[in-house]
């Protein structure tokens, strides 16, 4: 199974200096029953792509709770196996939660199939964005735009053996 997991470049390099992506119960997002029905497709492709946004949202967040943080968002595509992550059924369709998962055991940095990280261009809306999500996550509209302006940059993919440029970049 493809889940995403989101960080930050800070959490990126010490995942990469730790060797796995954090402890476990992993938070990731993956195409889950409730994403699926939410999203309404059956491709399987724009499905990734919607656990992928929900992740780059998470990983906003993360952004959002620590400052120091250079303001690009961060997730990394990685597979587990298919019972090793779960969502919580007990949380119902709150579209907060919309394809979260847990993950079982530790997941190894080798695992990673790819990153996604923000292009600098998109710092300036991205550190806008986190300023504004707790106005946001309030009802502020204003602030909902705010957010949904980093939403309009797109994630750069990058291959897993590119880590070690990328966290070059973490202060």
């Amino acid at each position: 199974m493809r889940v995403y997991v989101p960080l930050t470049l800070p959490g990126l390099a010490e995942a990469y200096q730790k060797g796995e992506l954090g402890a476990a119960p992993l938070v990731a997002y993956a195409v889950t029953p409730a994403l699926r029905e939410w999203y309404l497709s059956d491709d399987i492709e724009e499905l990734e792509y919607a656990a992928l946004g929900r992740a780059a949202l998470a990983s906003l967040r993360l952004l959002a709770a620590d400052p120091g943080a250079a303001r690009r968002r961060v997730v990394v595509a990685v597979d587990v196996p298919d019972g090793a992550a779960s969502a919580d059924p007990g949380r119902g369709p709150d579209p907060a939660v919309l394809g979260e998962v847990r993950v079982t055991g530790a997941v190894p940095l080798a695992k990673a199939a790819s990153v996604h990280v923000d292009a600098a261009d998109a710092e300036a809306d991205v550190a806008a964005a986190a300023e504004a999500l707790n106005a946001a996550d309030a009802g502020d509209d204003d602030a909902q735009f705010v957010v949904d302006g980093a939403e309009d940059h797109e994630l750069l993919w990058y291959a897993t053996q590119e880590i070690p440029n990328l966290v070059g970049d973490a202060g």
